[in-house]
């Protein structure tokens, strides 16, 4: 009897996933977290009125979602001033990625993205066969002008840059992308991720024409939201590349909950005032526990705050271990020299409480 015939590549890659989920880390040591900070999820919850529209789709949770994302997409064009044609709504920005790559990228194809930066999109270019070139980081900002000189240089089909950035929560002011973009090789296009925008000052939005071909935006409900289990994302750009997504996106993927929850949210500002202002606090908190222990917050546009340990990545990674394994969920970035810090997402009060408890065990165990 015979098993299923991989393709050569599916058998060439590794059976793992970007990030390793805090429900797992529970499983392998048999408790519960006391402080869920390291997926950078809103412990501030979604709308109310997105909760009370998720629980009256509840009831017809027996019929698909519309396959066409009607009213979301027309919602969305109408709050940021584009037409529907111009925005696809998908899985989270997760599954819009995996979209975009099928769509432009062959075996052997080249993408560039910064050293460090945002793993799952580099897990979908290698699915697909992709070759990946990366940067490093300037300081701790990604670097535009870097990324965009080395898709020129080896011909890139696709150049990810997050702005704001996860893992490092620095920022570009939004008019420094546009006047990186006249760098941008012909046949390239940027993948500007703005996943956390709605944390970050005014101005950080690049300028940039929903029209223009060079560039797709990604957004997100999962951050400021609070929808991260809801899984909705959507894509700005210009209409042929936007219908393009048809060819290849799963029509039913998006439940009708999801849908729902999400146009609700929409509507409510006054609640994304209040998680915006709750999310100030945090980083304020964070920043201010950390140096009462001699470690540097870097400064922050998103919903969480990268913290430098003040020495190498194995002190760091002692740092974590130490946090998880008294209760504390958190992360730390992937590559040298930025995984000197560890990142801590913004939360409540008792969370936040937590942290600071743990922190000098953590410390200790590092130091010792």
């Amino acid at each position: 009897m015979t098993g299923p015939r991989y393709t050569p590549l599916a058998q060439s890659l590794p059976a793992t996933v970007p990030f390793v989920g805090p429900e797992t880390q529970e499983r392998q040591r048999g408790a519960a977290f006391k402080a869920r900070l390291g997926a950078n999820e809103s412990v501030f919850g979604p709308s109310p009125r997105a909760i009370e529209a998720m629980q009256q789709a509840a009831g017809e949770i027996w019929m698909y979602g519309d396959p066409e994302n009607h009213d979301l997409r027309n919602a969305l064009a109408d709050h940021h001033g584009v037409a529907p044609e111009n925005i696809v709504v998908g899985e989270g920005i997760d599954g819009l990625l995996g979209y975009l790559v099928r769509l432009l990228v062959e075996p052997g194809d080249t993408v560039v993205t910064s050293d460090g930066a945002y793993p799952t999109f580099n897990y979908h270019v290698s699915g697909f066969g992709g070759v990946l070139h990366k940067v490093p980081y300037s300081g701790d900002h990604e670097d535009p002008a870097a990324l965009f000189a080395k898709a020129a240089e080896v011909g890139a089909k696709l150049v990810y840059l997050a702005n704001p950035d996860n893992p490092m929560g620095s920022w570009h002011p939004g008019a420094d992308i546009l006047a990186a973009m006249g760098t941008l090789p012909d046949g390239c296009l940027l993948v500007l991720d703005e996943a956390y925008v709605e944390c970050a000052p005014e101005g950080t939005a690049a300028p940039i024409a929903v029209d223009d071909p060079r560039v797709i935006r990604m957004r997100t409900f999962s951050k400021v939201y609070g929808m991260a289990g809801a899984r909705v994302g959507y894509a700005m750009g210009a209409p042929e590349l936007i219908s393009a997504f048809n060819k290849v996106r799963n029509h039913f993927g998006m439940n009708r909950a999801a849908q729902a929850g999400a146009l609700a949210a929409l509507k409510d500002d006054l609640w994304l005032e209040q998680v915006q202002a709750q999310i100030k606090h945090a980083r304020e908190r964070i920043g201010q526990i950390v140096r009462e222990h001699g470690l540097e917050p870097l400064p922050s546009a998103t919903n969480f705050v990268a913290i430098d340990c003040g020495q190498d990545g194995a002190f760091a990674r002692v740092v974590l271990d130490s946090l998880v394994e008294q209760g504390i969920f958190v992360r730390m970035p992937f590559a040298p020299p930025q995984n000197r810090c560890i990142r801590v997402s913004c939360g409540n009060d008792a969370d936040l409480d937590a942290f600071a408890a743990a922190l000098p065990k953590a410390l200790a165990s590092a130091q010792g």
